[in-house]
């Protein structure tokens, strides 16, 4: 397969139209567009949908992850021959929001000294990120599913832990000599994916939703609980004294919920790779609880949840 074609189909599903790639391929449009065609006619299958923005088809995701496979490859060869010290690897990587608001923040402190590599995060949840993995568009991701995705290897990160907090007002509001009036007390979500609080009521037997508020916002979730608006899940990384000084309450005495997450990448021979899996596991031994392994359906945090 030609090497220019593959970097076409790249650009076209990163940048998500044929002009956007052209941008950044410095050529014109109809020169992407004539590649991408010719590497579907050499395949005899369409690769790329193309709608706004363009999507690989279940084919191109394949060849995507060959494409960004070879692309790094390309950049560690050429850096070994000194011939590419200007050239930056791209590296697409998954985090779930909630540990990049926290404790995946050193990696990005290392990755600043990184002269020979772009970092290109996706924000996805957890619980599908390793789906990114199986579509090619990233090379690693921090997950929660232990199921190693084909072609990658996996290994234990620690968990992350969370737990239901309000402010004292709202708490008081709420509260009984009979108990927490869970199905009244208005709670928090940060989008549709996220499922933590409705778990914590299920566990409950509350069968009304009760009032529902969507922040979907790292920052502004944490700080719409401050305010009141509502409950919510909250990492114990992410509360920096606001229960020791009282802006948090504890709900419910020893309530948590522990969620494993995982490190998955390819299983590729690669500087790169090899070194921001390195920052990963020392930022994860530095702040995550030890984990334990936990089956596919582990709690999940909403998708783009904590994006600040």
């Amino acid at each position: 397969m030609n090497l220019e074609h593959l970097k076409a189909l790249v650009a076209v599903v990163d940048e998500g139209t044929f002009e956007a790639a052209a941008d950044l391929l410095r050529v014109t449009p109809s020169a992407v567009s004539q590649r991408i065609k010719a590497l579907e006619t050499s395949v005899g299958q369409v690769l790329v949908r193309r709608r706004v923005p363009c999507t690989a088809t279940d084919a191109g995701a394949l060849l995507l992850r060959m494409a960004r496979q070879v692309q790094l490859l390309e950049a560690e060869t050429a850096a070994a021959l000194g011939t590419g010290s200007s050239l930056r690897a791209p590296l697409p990587v998954a985090v779930n929001a909630d540990s990049l608001a926290t404790w995946f923040l050193p990696v990005l402190h290392q990755a600043a000294g990184w002269e020979d590599s772009a970092l290109d995060l996706h924000v996805e949840d957890q619980g599908y990120s390793s789906q990114l993995l199986r579509d090619g568009a990233v090379m690693a991701a921090v997950t929660s599913d232990p199921v190693p995705v084909s072609g990658c290897r996996v290994e234990l990160l620690g968990s992350m832990r969370y737990i239901p907090v309000a402010a004292p007002g709202l708490r008081r509001r709420f509260s009984s000599p009979g108990g927490m009036d869970w199905a009244a007390m208005p709670v928090m979500k940060f989008n549709a994916k996220d499922t933590l609080q409705q778990q914590l009521l299920a566990a409950k037997s509350v069968q009304q939703a009760p009032p529902t508020h969507t922040v979907p916002s790292s920052q502004g979730f944490l700080a719409a609980v401050r305010a009141g608006l509502g409950w919510g899940m909250i990492p114990e990384l992410q509360l920096s004294g606001e229960l020791a000084d009282g802006a948090l309450v504890w709900l419910e005495e020893a309530a948590h919920q522990d969620v494993a997450l995982y490190w998955q990448a390819w299983s590729l021979d690669s500087n790169r790779l090899a070194r921001i899996g390195a920052a990963v596991r020392e930022a994860a031994i530095d702040q995550l609880r030890p984990g334990t392994r936990q089956e596919p359906s582990a709690p999940s945090r909403a998708g783009n949840r904590r994006q600040k």
